[in-house]
């Protein structure tokens, strides 16, 4: 059935029922937020000295969820208008936790596969074989904040077709799933923004096409920034979301290539381009939300191809309902970046911050830290949250003009120095940038973090953040980390943070499976878990076994407000699990994982050739883009020229064949915990996560604040 705007309406004010009035409240006052600027987009790049820009015709995004990860092919068209051949570079954000493992190049409408090559040798061929005048296709990882897929010799005239895949575990919290397809840049790489200009519309066609599959009964979808879209329930366990510009349809692979082959320039480029163009200037967030009845669970889901020993394993661990609610007055510490790119966005930061600080507990005490090249502190200590000092802090914050560059140390540095041994306190940090002034290196950061008694939250806004270092900032200090995209449901989004602040939460997490040979666990130290969250681990498993089954085990441990405690279930690893062959991606998502832990080393400790080697090792066995791999396209006969093997070929035509395959099975139910169920009652859910109003709403605010005032909506 077809689900209209009206659902849509329906979905929010279900959130809005669970939230406490001034809530409410905020979101309305907050509507009234004038559109200021406006960030960045995913889009062909042009030297900003050149005119001989590409057009990108077609952008069409085919999203499949199920069994726990999402995967995710963009299809591209490029074409080269001018009377010269010419390069084309492609720039989009990097997906959170997205492992990019297949790339293909259209030439002579033959699909060829890229490999995986060391990220030098890599773009030392392709330059060779852009300057002998051949075809080449690259894709390479700009750290965190980019990929770029550059593409050689388009001749004049003509038209090139790129796919690109990626994969990604999808997470649920509380009892809410979310997947964003992330187009806004953010507009933070200084050096970018003055080297090229960039191209975000679409000429000729657009779509978007998600296929949801589930063992679990999902309630309802939602795309907070696109209502127009097109949702469907196809059955009790699969739904489809669609978008499409003006006039396009998604379309099947085939028809696709179909069109393409017959589709002449002149029809892509004049008379279709008015009616379809459109713009890469959104992130496309899908939301889905699981019913209060939906249940603790334990899922497991194994891969190990046939006639091999060593399989992989993807657990989760879905926890009950049973972290118990905060009460007490808490200490928090607000530290706010005010540098040059919060032109815009600052004031109405003041306005969240005046706004919030009013409804805060009075036993509550609170200090605010700004920073941009230096670090200031508003407040003269630390002062409960009455009427008088709230007007008091307001009265400063609104005289105050937006700095130049990011010291995000100096912040952090200074915030920590103002910690009350006596009180439980928690640090609150919201950036939208990149530290670019003052101590830099990740290890700074941890080790500041380390020295103190302190729990950071951090809200990342944007897709071109520095993640790593935000991330591994909040993990060294057990507390979490919220990216956060324009186009997020922000009710949704206070109502999940308030409840981890006003419930207790799991630290020193540790889970152990038993009665089967496992290892390669990743990531190998979990840290702390709050309300509502997932875990979800990597790992090896080997079947030492024959055609017997055995009983497993699954522990978790963990301290909750100081105490011990253990969660335990026990299933049979039967011969569907032992020899399960339809999920080979889980390949690629534990490999990424344990990159991801690898390069995590290499922040903190600084360069060592052994790791940056084992990370390519790792990159170029299972095919996946890194800081230290990139993937490469030549003519079919020059791979061997170049001694280069055609492994990842192999993988991505074994991945192509299991998805079909699980077409026709039909939708697996992966729990493995139903019959000795680790938890009892079911998984926390938004309606009983309410309660007063704390700093997270307020960060939470400011960010709608952003939200609105990073892209023109009025």
């Amino acid at each position: 059935m077809s689900v209209s705007q009206e659902s849509n309406v329906n979905f929010l004010q279900k959130y809005c029922l669970s939230t406490s009035l001034f809530t409410r409240f905020i979101l309305c006052v907050l509507g009234v937020l004038t559109c200021i600027a406006q960030s960045q987009a995913a889009g062909l790049m042009t030297p900003n000295n050149s005119n001989e820009a590409l057009d990108l015709l077609e952008h069409h995004v085919e999203v499949v969820i199920e069994n726990g990860y999402a995967i995710t092919s963009i299809e591209q068209v490029f074409y080269n208008k001018h009377t010269q051949n010419l390069e084309a570079i492609y720039s989009f954000p990097v997906p959170k936790k997205a492992a990019v493992g297949e790339f293909t190049y259209w030439l002579n409408n033959t699909p060829i596969t890229a490999e995986v090559v060391a990220k030098k040798q890599a773009r030392d061929i392709y330059e060779k074989e852009k300057q002998a005048g051949r075809n080449a296709a690259l894709v390479e990882q700009d750290d965190y904040r980019t990929f770029d897929i550059s593409v050689a010799n388009i001749q004049a005239q003509q038209k090139v077709r790129t796919k690109l895949t990626y994969i990604q575990a999808v997470h649920i919290d509380t009892s809410v799933g979310r997947y964003v397809y992330p187009l806004e840049n953010g507009g933070v790489d200084e050096q970018s923004l003055q080297f090229w200009t960039q191209n975000d519309t679409v000429e000729a066609a657009f779509s978007f096409t998600l296929n949801f599959r589930s063992a679990y009964p999902v309630e309802q979808f939602r795309l907070p920034q696109h209502p127009n879209a097109t949702i469907e329930q196809l059955s009790a366990q699969e739904w489809r979301v669609s978008i499409a510009n003006q006039g396009a349809k998604a379309q099947t692979a085939q028809e696709q290539n179909d069109a393409f082959n017959a589709q002449s320039t002149e029809q892509s480029t004049t008379s279709s381009v008015n009616q379809y163009a459109h713009k890469l200037d959104t992130d496309i967030l899908v939301y889905w939300r699981y019913p209060q009845s939906h249940p603790a669970h334990v899922d497991l889901v194994t891969y190990k191809a046939e006639g091999a020993n060593k399989g992989t394993y993807m657990l989760t661990i879905t926890p009950g309902d049973d972290l118990k609610p905060i009460v007490e007055g808490r200490d928090w510490i607000f530290v706010l970046d005010y540098s040059g790119s919060m032109q815009g966005k600052y004031q109405s930061m003041v306005e969240g911050v005046k706004q919030g600080l009013g409804k805060l507990n009075p036993e509550d005490r609170f200090r605010v830290v700004i920073f941009d090249s230096s670090a200031k502190e508003t407040t003269p200590s630390f002062v409960h949250a009455t009427a008088q000092n709230v007007a008091q802090q307001m009265r400063i914050l609104e005289q105050r003009q937006v700095g130049s560059s990011t010291n995000l140390y100096e912040g952090m540095e200074k915030a920590i120095r103002m910690i009350d041994a006596d009180r439980t306190t928690a640090l609150l940090l919201v950036t939208d940038g990149v530290t670019n002034t003052g101590k830099t290196e990740k290890r700074q950061f941890l080790d500041l973090i380390k020295g103190a008694d302190v729990r950071l939250f951090t809200f990342v806004m944007g897709n071109s953040a520095n993640t790593p270092l935000l991330n591994g900032m909040t993990q060294a200090s057990n507390g979490f980390a919220i990216s956060i995209s324009n186009s997020d449901d922000i009710v949704g989004k206070i109502i999940e943070a308030t409840s981890k602040l006003n419930h207790a939460a799991m630290h020193d997490v540790d889970i152990k499976i038993s009665g089967i040979k496992v290892s390669d666990q990743t990531p190998s130290k979990i840290g702390s878990v709050y309300r509502g969250q997932q875990l979800i681990v990597f790992g090896h498993f080997w079947d030492n076994n024959g055609d017997k089954g055995n009983q497993v085990s699954v522990e978790l441990s963990a301290k909750i407000a100081g105490e011990n405690i253990r969660y335990k279930t026990e299933f049979e690893f039967d011969q569907a699990l032992r020899q399960n062959a339809s999920n080979p991606e889980l390949e690629r998502l534990w490999a990424f994982a344990k990159i991801e832990e690898l390069e995590n080393s290499l922040r903190y400790f600084g360069q060592d050739s052994d790791t940056e080697q084992a990370i390519t090792d790792l990159a170029i066995e299972y095919g996946l883009v890194t800081n230290y791999t990139s993937m490469l396209i030549l003519e079919e006969q020059l791979f061997e020229a170049y001694g280069i093997e055609q492994s990842n070929k192999k993988r991505v035509s074994n991945e192509q064949a299991a998805r079909e395959q699980r077409k026709l099975a039909g939708v697996q139910n992966n729990r493995v915990d139903q019959q000795q169920p680790m938890y009892n009652g079911p998984a926390s859910n938004h309606s009983g996560g309410g309660g007063s109003l704390t700093p997270f709403m307020l960060l939470f605010i400011i960010m709608l604040g952003w939200a609105r005032l990073t892209k023109p909506k009025c």
